[in-house]
This record gives structure tokens, sequence and C-alpha cells, in this order.
């Protein structure tokens, strides 16, 4: 018997239901349907990614787990990718990310990065709650588990559907080029499969990137759309601090940070770049000279160093780039989701409920005033900053 082939088109959707979620709209509801009906009666669905298409399986059918490992002539002691349809799901099963892994996945996902964690003991995940032992060995591989979240709406779709976890590899012969259309599936598994949803070719004509995560290191296993030069810019954790004028508040802000965060990873504040670290300070109309003698005077008197910067006009790239925004006031809130409204998750006050002043104009004490309150806020900041 020959694979049905589902076309769709990844714009259109139903075409006639204005009322459907963003991502139902990108696999017409019929289509989602059969694809879930095949799935969770144990059958194969070949359908797209952002990179390649992939074949799909739920792991509590047995029966697939087998026709998956025999078309992909893989012995059933290796473990398959986990996809998921949102950051959240991969929770449960890895419930203890490292803030590394983290990073990750809310700059990378969903995107063309495959992650493979630790997971120190598989059985207890969240997820096998619900399945059965022959799970286990289908998803975790000598306690590590694969995870990738796909950025195409047809396999969002599908995999947010399904309501077991989902399992996919490539969908060609082992030792073959990875299928960039579904033309290129038929050729090698047309009979083998029960459903392919045709979306036409994939946005990239390479496979994902697959990054081994640990609590504080990463490798790069396999370069894909991501090179390795793209992975390490993933990987850093940034930091900023935004005021005004960028010469008081969040320089004196930026300096503390940069000598608690070394004091932490006993290391030297200029090294804290090597260390994955960046410590950023800009201000909405910055731009304009060195840090003022007092915020110099009173960041000394705590062992921070910030006689050697320069204001910063703030940017909508610094802000796309940070992990953490921190602001001192409603307003620069404000000013930063004008410059990038999705950056609204990522943007709080320094001091939770209340707003830093401006010291600007007055004298040393005043200064000091900022600089403990500063402070203040740097330290509890801190305590939800994961390494």
């Amino acid at each position: 018997m020959r694979t049905e082939v589902l076309k769709v088109d990844r714009q259109r959707g139903d075409g006639n239901d204005q009322n459907q979620a963003p991502e139902a709209q990108s696999l017409p509801r019929d289509a989602l349907r059969r694809v879930v009906e095949v799935l969770s009666r144990g059958g194969l669905v070949a359908f797209p990614t952002e990179t390649v298409y992939g074949v799909a399986a739920c792991v509590n059918k047995p029966e697939a787990m087998d026709r998956l490992r025999d078309l992909k002539s893989r012995t059933a002691d290796k473990a398959f990718t986990i996809h998921i349809g949102s950051r959240e799901d991969a929770l449960a099963f890895a419930p203890n990310l490292s803030g590394l892994a983290r990073r990750f996945m809310r700059k990378a996902w969903p995107g063309p990065l495959t992650l493979v964690v630790s997971v120190q003991d598989p059985a207890s995940a969240p997820v096998m709650t619900r399945l059965n032992g022959s799970a286990l060995s289908a998803m975790y591989y000598h306690n590590t588990v694969g995870l990738r979240y796909p950025d195409d709406p047809v396999a969002e779709a599908m995999l947010r559907a399904v309501d077991v976890p989902v399992v996919a590899a490539s969908a060609n012969k082992s030792g073959h080029a990875p299928p960039w259309t579904a033309e290129d599936v038929l050729k090698h598994f047309d009979g083998r499969i029960d459903v392919l949803v045709d979306a036409g070719r994939t946005k990239y004509s390479k496979p994902s990137t697959i990054v081994r995560v640990t609590d504080t290191a990463y490798e790069v296993v396999r370069e894909g759309v991501y090179d390795a030069g793209i992975v390490e810019r993933l990987s850093v954790l940034r930091l900023l601090f935004v005021c005004t004028g960028n010469t008081c508040r969040s320089p004196m802000a930026e300096g503390l940070v940069k000598k608690l965060l070394a004091e932490r990873l006993g290391t030297d504040t200029a090294e804290l770049p090597e260390r994955g670290v960046v410590v950023m300070s800009a201000g909405t109309a910055g731009g304009f000279g060195p840090a003022s003698e007092y915020a110099v005077q009173v960041m000394a008197d705590r062992g921070a160093d910030v006689s050697q910067h320069q204001s910063a006009h703030l940017s909508a790239e610094m802000i796309r780039q940070a992990d953490h925004v921190f602001v001192m006031t409603r307003m620069h809130r404000d000013r930063v989701l004008e410059m990038v409204p999705s950056a609204e998750d990522r943007v709080k006050l320094l001091v939770d409920n209340e707003e830093v002043r401006d010291p600007i104009g007055g004298d040393k004490d005043e200064y000091e005033r900022c600089a403990q309150m500063i402070e203040r806020g740097v330290r509890a900041r801190l305590e939800e900053v994961t390494l």
C-alpha cells in the first residue's frame, strides 16, 4: 500500500475559519485530525520541520517504535530525539535543566537546535507517570535525552495536538542525505510510512545543530544551521542595566554586578566574558561621557571600578541580545518595550515596586543613598539569575 500524502499550505490553513488558533491555521483541521489519528493508533507520519522532513512515532506504541527503528536501522538500545510543541514541554522530560540549557531554550527555540541534556533519573521524570517502561529506552540514552522544538507551523500544530510524547528522526535511510522535500521522503519510504504531510520545501537545506549541555558547559556534537560561532553567542548570559544618561545609576549597577559575579565564579571581572557572562549598561538618552565623579567614588568604596566607563545609548539590538533587562524606573521600562515589545518577559525594575531616582546634580550623600538602593536591588536580582 502506498503512503497517504496530505498536501498542506503553511500559510493558508483551513482558509474558512477566522477563529482558529494561529498554530492550527497552518494545518487544516481534517489533516490535523488524520495525523493525530494515525500516530495515536501506532502509525508513522512524515512531516516537515524548518530543517528537514522527519518521521514521527508515539513512544507509547511499541509497534510504531519497532517500525521506526527498522526504517532507520537503529538498535533497540538507541534513543530518538523527542520533538515538542512548546518550551514548557521540555520540563516533563528533563525537570532539572541547568541555567545554560534554559538559556539555549530561551534564545534558540523554536528553532534548528537540538539539545542533549542530562537527566539524573529518567524513570522519575514527570512524563514517565503516564508511560510504560518500554518508552524509557525510546527517549533516554545513558541518562541523557535529546529535545527539539521545531520552528515550523505544521510541525508545531501536530506536536501540540498529540497528547503523548512524539519522537522523530530524519526521513531518510541511514547513510543517505536528509530530505528537504516530500518527494525526497517518498524516494526512501513510499509504502513504509502511513502518512506524509507535504508542505513543500523546508526553510533550510541543513539539519539542526546538536549541542550537548551540562550544568556549566556545552559541546557542539554536530554543526547544522547554526555553526559553532552562533552556538557560542547563544550560550552567553547577557545582563543589561538601563537608566537615562548612563553616567550614574546603570553604570553603578553594572560595576557592582561585575564585582559580585566575579566573586561568585572565582575569577576577575575582566575574565567574565570568557566565563560566558557579559554585563552591560546603557541609557535611553545616553552616549555622552564617562561615569559621574560621585558614581565612581561610591562604587570604589564597594570595590567596584567604573572609572573607565563610557556612556552608551540604548539600542534595540542590546535589548534583543539580553537575557535580563533591569531598569531603574517605569519610564525606562516603557521605553525598552517601545523599542522591543517582545522583551516584556525579560524586563524588570531593578528594585521591586520601587524606582531608583536619578542622583545627577546631587552631592556624594545623595549618590551614596542611590548606591545603597542599587546594591539592594542588584543582590536580590542576582538571586534570580541562573549562571
